[in-house]
């Protein structure tokens, strides 16, 4: 079955990762129903929120290559009902 996540990241150094991180994303396409940005320039940071409809084993497989990127922190949030 599937659930529905809500997948927070912070880049830490945007200028380093983000391409990386686009790349992760874009091959998780499928599952993606929104996302959100928001650039700290001058800070040097970027957040991003992504919200996905997908298995258990997808949602962990996308966090978990978007969390093996350097200079990337991720949280996710997943519901408990299945949809």
């Amino acid at each position: 079955m599937k659930k529905i996540a809500v997948i927070s990241a912070i880049l830490e150094e945007p200028k380093h990762c983000q391409n990386k991180f686009n790349e992760v994303v874009s091959s998780f396409g499928g599952i993606i129903k929104g996302r959100m940005g928001i650039p700290f320039n001058e800070e040097g940071i970027a957040i991003i929120c992504i919200t996905v409809v997908g298995t258990l084993d997808e949602i962990n497989s996308f966090t978990g290559k978007l969390g093996n990127i350097p200079h990337v922190l991720i949280k996710t949030a997943i519901s408990k009902k299945e949809v």
